[in-house]
Parts: structure tokens; sequence; C-alpha cells
């Protein structure tokens, strides 16, 4: 029996709609802002420019049905495919790719990435650009060797993780299997992604809280290491917001390459 009292995001699932409204909305009361919105969409472009990540084929496995982390990307990456979990979360990705009425709105995603960029005339059709590039959303499951069985994705130039190691990690042991799995999604040479908070516990939707695993930036960079990457990029932030809907201390966002 698992001694957590907590849920599991991949083995109980949730309200991905109220996931979203709590920690990514343009509501006065969403508190999260510079830490979930502005941090992962700041540090990817310079992570996608500055580092030189690009190609055909980008595989994103995040937690919910999350889109802004991928507006650089869809400028650096042909292909865009998304793994999902459970099917609720592809739902909600699906109507938003898919423009279809009752769609989660980011639009005050998109004003972030135009505060950053010389041409802001250019970040006007982000949503559009993305919703292009993503060729592919796919289900697949953790305990399977292939993933996303029967399909056999082709190697990706670029894997990107957002939080759903922290989630569907019980310990260090699960994070480096899943991590492992992860990166055998990557050609040799390819690059991996990953956002995470450290020092989290919990996080809550609606009336259920989450399992979070708890880590810091050291076990993170061991992890890395021991799986034969080389790091090339690493920014912390320490966390702005005042709720106790998550008792996360600060968010991670590191990239590193697989040795050839």
């Amino acid at each position: 029996m698992d001694s957590s009292p907590h849920k599991f995001y991949h083995v109980h699932g949730f309200d991905s709609r109220q996931f979203l409204e709590h920690y990514y909305s343009d509501k006065p009361d969403m508190v999260f802002g510079d830490d979930t919105l502005k941090f992962l969409i700041e540090n990817l472009r310079q992570v996608f420019t500055v580092g030189h990540i690009n190609g055909d084929i980008l595989v994103d496995l995040s937690l919910s049905s999350i889109v802004h982390h991928l507006y650089s990307a869809c400028e650096f990456f042909k292909n865009i495919i998304v793994l999902k979990v459970n099917n609720r979360c592809i739902m909600e990705l699906k109507r938003w790719v898919d423009e279809r009425t009752g769609a989660f709105y980011w639009g005050h995603t998109t004003t972030i990435l135009q505060e950053k960029e010389e041409n802001s005339d250019q970040c006007q059709d982000q949503e559009t650009k993305l919703r292009s590039a993503i060729q592919h959303v796919v289900k697949y499951d953790l305990e399977k060797e292939n993933m996303t069985e029967p399909l056999v994705l082709p190697p990706a130039d670029c894997v990107i993780s957002v939080w759903i190691l922290d989630a569907i990690s019980k310990g260090q042991d699960d994070y480096i299997r899943y991590l492992r799995k992860f990166s055998r999604l990557l050609k040799p040479g390819g690059h991996l992604i990953i956002i995470g908070s450290e020092g989290t516990t919990y996080f809550t939707v609606g009336k259920n809280k989450f399992h979070a695993f708890t880590y810091n930036e050291n076990f993170i960079r061991k992890v890395l290491v021991g799986e034969g990457f080389i790091i090339d990029y690493c920014n912390v932030k320490e966390r702005m917001a005042v709720s106790d809907i998550t008792d996360y201390k600060s968010t991670i966002l590191i990239a590193a390459h697989k040795e050839k």
C-alpha cells in the first residue's frame, strides 16, 4: 500500500481546467504568474536561442494541459509531439488546439512574450503558429517499455518536461527511472529541458491535494550527470507567490544535452 496521504496525478487524475485556473489564468487572484508564466516563457526563449537548440522534432511531456512553454519551441522545431498520461488532459489540450468553444484562454501569456521581443508583431500569431506545430497529441503509459505503444516515435532532437517528473515520482528511484525513460526518446546528442519546483510536497487542485516529489538543485544535477548528460544552463527562481495551495520553495529550469 502507498503511504502517501495525497493523490497521484498519473493514477487518480484531476480536473485539468481547475488546475489551469489555479496556476495559469489571468484572474486577479492568480498569484503564481511570475513563477509559472513569466519565468518559463522568458527563460525558455533564452535557452532555445542562446543554446542553439533546434531541429525537426520536439517531444513535450508536461503536467496537465499547459501550452505557453511551447511558444518559443515552435520557432525552432518543425514538429511538436505532445504526450499526456490521461484522457482529461488530452481533451483539454485538443479543445485549445482545435479552437473549440470553451477552450482555456492563453492570450495573456502571448503578451509576456511580446514584451521580451523587439518585433512584437511576430508574436501576435504565436498561438496560431503553435497550433500548427503540434502534430500529434498522444496518450502514454509510464510503465510500458515503449510508453506510446503501439506507436513508435521517431527520435527527438529535444524533450521538454514541465513539472511532470515532480508529480509522478514517489521518490528518488522513480525520478531517475522516469527521467531515463524520457531521455530514451532523444536521438544521440539531443537536448533535454526540465522545469520543476524545489522543496515541494503537494499541490492542490479543487479540494484534492496531490503528491509532489521533494528534491533540490544538487539532486537533479547529479541525476543528469549520472545519466550521461552535460548541463548547459540552469536558473533557479525563488518563490514569489503567497498561497497555501502548494508549498514549493523555488522554480528550477535546467537544460542539458546527451553525450553522443
